[in-house]
Formats: C-alpha cells, sequence, structure tokens
C-alpha cells in the first residue's frame, strides 16, 4: 500500500471520509501537510493503521479522550502491558456498571408498564403521572415499596 488520497485511505480503514476529518479536528489523526502547488494531501499505511486503531477502540466503548490516553501509551516507548490492561480494566467496569443502571431502567419500566391499564384518559395515565411526578432523579423500580401494585405511587418513583 502506498501513499493514497483521503477517500482511499478511509475506505482503506473502514470509515468515512469525514470521520477522517473528524479525527483530524480533535487531534487524534494529523492532517497530512499540503504539497506545494495545487497537490492533495496524501495518507500512509501507517495513518490507515491508526485511524483502524481508533475506530476499533471506539467500537468497544471507548471515548476519545481514554484513545488519547492509548495513542500516548503506544507512543511512549517505556509503556508497559499492564498500562494498557488498567485502562481497559477500568473500561470494562464502566461498561458492568451501565449494565446494571440499565437493568435497573429495564426493572422500572417493566413496573410502570404493569401498573399502566392501557386504556382511558391520558389525564389517568399511570405511567404519565409517574414520570410527572418524579422529582429526585430517581425512577419507578428502584426498591420502593409501592401501596398500590397497579399505580405507581409518588414514593414509588423515587
Amino acid at each position: 500500500m502506498t501513499a493514497m488520497t483521503i477517500g482511499k485511505a478511509a475506505r482503506q480503514a473502514g470509515v468515512g471520509v469525514e470521520t477522517v476529518r473528524f479525527y483530524q479536528r480533535e487531534g487524534l489523526v494529523e492532517q497530512p501537510p499540503k504539497p506545494l502547488g495545487s497537490g492533495v494531501r496524501t495518507y500512509s499505511p501507517d495513518m490507515v493503521a491508526r485511524i483502524r486503531f481508533i475506530k476499533g477502540a471506539q467500537q468497544i466503548g471507548f471515548s476519545l479522550r481514554e484513545i488519547r490516553e492509548l495513542l500516548t501509551l503506544q507512543a511512549d516507548p517505556s509503556t508497559d502491558c499492564s498500562d494498557v490492561r488498567e485502562q481497559a480494566v477500568a473500561k470494562l467496569e464502566e461498561v458492568r456498571r451501565k449494565i446494571d443502571r440499565l437493568r435497573e431502567i429495564g426493572a422500572a419500566l417493566e413496573t410502570l408498564i404493569a401498573a399502566c391499564p392501557g386504556r382511558g384518559e391520558l389525564q389517568a395515565c399511570s405511567i404519565m403521572d409517574a414520570l410527572t411526578q418524579r422529582s429526585d432523579g430517581h425512577i419507578a423500580g428502584d426498591g420502593a415499596r409501592r401501596s398500590n401494585p397497579k399505580r405507581p405511587t409518588r414514593r414509588s418513583i423515587r
């Protein structure tokens, strides 16, 4: 593979041209210098590999800030594999926390849906009522007991 245009580099990396430009604006990928005259900027195979690395890290959940840290580690010859492993372990812990929170949200939605009669006037909708009354950031099903299983109370949605 030889030097290539941004379009060809993007295709080789499996991303769009706008993704390459975004990575450039974010400082993750350097924009090649423009040749004198009316030449076209050219991208190297190493640049394509870097773009693939960034995209791959994004696909498994790393943020751009975290990817920047990984790229810094990659560029440092004194970096040990344990440094990268530490980053991956931290990401896994974050993912597990998010999964737990999504389960809580799912349980809250199940509670709201189960309490909803599914018909009648909107003013009597238990889901709308619960969402309207929610004031402290908690959701139904967060462990509070309900006095009426058919209709969430203000307490049950906190």
